[in-house]
């Protein structure tokens, strides 16, 4: 396949987050993938912040989109993806239990460099939803099942259920949803035991 040549020189980087500079500086893969993605969404109009260790870029506060990398790929993440028309059909679902968030992954700089004007017209699309307000309609904590070996330690063990009723919904959806995605049970066990004493000091998975 043929290179398209890029030249970073000429992007726009007036807005760049001096706090950020380390997440590009440090990347070991995908680092000139992920110096374009960050010139594309700069682009936009958007402010840098960091937030969860990767730079992310605001609306008036509210989060737009997101740069993360994986070991097989890149991506921008769309906070709100999920009410975005998509129409290169570029948007994955993370995981199944992902309700809101939707990835446009890559794995060269040539494949971003191609579709840096679709990139820009998904945040922009991405930027009215969010002026819009429209919101996902997540699912209700209740509604998310209980594995069986967390649901045995409610019962079993003194204290745990009402320090888990004390955790913002939040909280309790994101320890719901890691137990569960665990295929085997002796891997959801080991991972409510490993968090017990968490959930019992008040706190969530990525406190």
């Amino acid at each position: 396949m043929k290179s398209v040549p890029f030249d970073f020189n000429t992007m726009t980087r007036s807005k760049t987050n001096p706090k950020v500079d380390f997440y590009f500086l440090k990347a070991k893969k995908w680092q000139e993938e992920l110096e374009l993605l960050r010139d594309i969404a700069l682009e936009c109009d958007l402010e840098e912040e960091l937030k969860w260790g990767c730079p992310c870029y605001t609306l008036e506060g509210n989060n737009v989109v997101l740069i993360h990398s994986f070991k097989d790929y890149c991506a921008f993440l769309f906070f709100k993806g999920a009410l975005m028309k998509d129409s290169k059909n570029i948007l994955i679902q993370q995981t199944e239990n992902v309700q809101s968030a939707r990835q446009a992954r890559f794995t060269s700089v040539n494949e971003i460099a191609k579709r840096k004007a679709t990139l820009k017209k998904y945040i922009q699309e991405a930027i009215k939803v969010e002026k819009s307000g429209r919101k996902i309609e997540l699912k209700k904590t209740k509604e998310y099942g209980i594995p069986e070996e967390f649901q045995h330690a409610l019962d079993e063990m003194s204290g745990l259920k009402k320090a888990f009723k004390a955790l913002t919904p939040g909280r309790q959806r994101g320890y719901l949803l890691y137990f569960s995605s665990a295929k085997q049970s002796k891997t959801r066990q080991a991972r409510i035991e490993k968090n017990l004493d968490r959930i019992l000091n008040g706190k969530g998975l990525d406190d």
